[in-house]
């Protein structure tokens, strides 16, 4: 596994070591020494999935409670992927990366506390699958607006083209939005 440093510091895109041949193809999406090595959590809470169509756009999420590092990636289709720093005490306070995470490059993207995150399905359908270091916490629960002008998240979706669910649509503005000291 090759594990990089993005822009934002502590948010971290791995890329596996694929081996291919006639048959397919193979690679490991989690080795916990190479995990620990890399200073990534191994201690997971639960494993989650979504299953969405093209244009979908989810996010930005977040929880103020409980907050969650998550260990992303896609099974099957493709998705630009999006982590938003909301810790406020950060040089990088309010500033985003995205990544491309797909079935076919196998590449996997670390979240840690203290983001927000959203992706935007590329493909037909695409199969999201994450890890979260800590249990889902409804009342800890926040959204911001996916749109947000602020954030500038150049979204590979249309406006006019882009299925976002009501809760997602109600998102508070990042300049309204609880976050991290």
């Amino acid at each position: 596994m090759n594990i990089q440093q993005t822009a934002i510091p502590g948010v971290l895109v791995i890329t596996p070591k694929k081996f291919t041949d006639a048959r397919g193809a193979f690679w490991e999406t989690y080795n916990q020494r190479l995990m620990q090595q890399a200073g990534i959590p191994t201690d997971w809470k639960q494993d989650n999935t979504s299953i969405s169509a093209r244009n979908v756009i989810r996010g930005i999420h977040y929880q103020i409670t409980q907050p969650q590092g998550k260990l992303v990636h896609v099974a099957c289709g493709a998705v630009v992927d999006v982590a938003v720093d909301l810790r406020r005490a950060s040089p990088t306070f309010g500033k985003h990366v995205a990544v491309e995470l797909s079935a076919e490059n196998g590449t996997m993207l670390w979240i840690p506390p203290g983001f927000g995150h959203g992706f935007a399905v590329l493909s037909e359908t695409a199969r999201f699958a994450y890890k979260v270091t800590d249990y889902y916490s409804p009342s800890g629960e926040r959204t911001i607006l996916w749109s947000d002008p602020v954030l500038a998240i150049q979204w590979p979706v249309a406006v006019r083209d882009a299925i976002v669910s009501d809760k997602d649509q109600q998102g508070i503005r990042f300049e309204q939005a609880e976050v991290f000291p």
